[in-house]
């Protein structure tokens, strides 16, 4: 049992079509959690999640059409009335006791503490392999240990979390979103071990189009933190590819081409846009004076 007071705590699930792993999942939230708010999002479902949720007097936001899980997870923030957010799938892959294993490690003194999923516990190989690039790509670009930028199960405090409400997208990339955003000013993040089962009913992940979003999300995770460690490699290349072709034509035909010109300009601008991104990020992140 955590010593957190249950009172304080808020647990918010996004879902969609999730009836089925619903008529486990909430009894045995409300059991191990009976004084914490419980809010489910339903995000345009056409199953019995409503009816589900009113069985087990639990709070049910409706969305009349699907928009996305991020855009699930602020509709629940916003309605949310606990100081410590706990956000989790509704499909059965987590457990509700984890939850106290998760609050216990916040309680320590960190901003948000994620739960982070083996190898051996993602939907298949492919997810896996595609999420430890995301994990390695994001600790370099951060300079911390991210063990699982793309885990829907994690405990933050309510206040802080809410400060960047307004950056989270509405797809599937809110987790990588606000784990960026946490570094980025500083607050404590922390991974704890979890386990988790295999999922009830079909995933709403779909390979080819989710898949090439995906991809986006690391460009987005250093556009994010910082847009120079994406624009100063891109710039010195361009700038090294023009200024090696000067010496090629300045040796061979005794001349400065257009070209050359033109890379080099290129690696300028390209750096340019860089330095400017990189200001309005800094923007981005400041608080407004208190």
């Amino acid at each position: 049992m955590t010593d957190v007071d249950n009172s304080r705590v808020s647990i918010i699930l996004p879902a969609k079509n999730e009836a089925a792993s619903l008529k486990h999942l909430l009894p045995e939230l409300k059991n191990c959690f009976p004084e914490s708010e419980i809010i489910v999002v339903d995000d345009g479902s056409n199953d019995t999640t409503v009816e589900v949720c009113e069985s087990n007097n639990v709070t049910c936001l409706q969305h009349q059409y699907s928009k996305g899980n991020g855009a699930a997870i602020k509709s629940g923030t916003r309605a949310a009335t606990g100081e410590i957010l706990v956000f989790m799938d509704a499909d059965g892959q987590h457990l509700a006791e984890e939850i106290t294993k998760l609050l216990d490690v916040l309680e320590q003194g960190y901003d948000m503490v994620v739960g982070a999923r083996k190898f051996g516990h993602q939907a298949n190989y492919g997810r896996g392999l595609a999420n430890t690039v995301y994990n390695k790509f994001a600790s370099l670009v951060t300079g911390h240990l991210v063990k699982d930028l793309t885990s829907g199960f994690r405990v933050v405090r309510a206040e802080k979390f809410k400060e960047f409400l307004y950056m989270l997208p509405n797809g599937f990339s809110y987790p990588s979103t606000i784990t960026m955003a946490f570094f980025r000013v500083g607050y404590s993040v922390v991974y704890a071990p979890i386990n988790v089962k295999n999922r009830i009913g079909k995933s709403h992940i779909r390979p080819l189009r989710d898949g090439l979003r995906f991809l986006l999300i690391i460009f987005r995770i250093t556009t994010l933190y910082s847009p120079l460690k994406i624009f100063l490699p891109i710039s010195s290349f361009v700038f090294l590819v023009g200024f090696m072709y000067y010496i090629y034509t300045y040796i061979t035909d005794d001349r400065f081409t257009n070209m050359s010109a033109l890379l080099i300009l290129s690696a300028i601008s390209i750096f340019l846009v860089g330095l400017v991104s990189e200001q309005i990020t800094m923007l981005l992140y400041k608080k407004d004076a208190k």
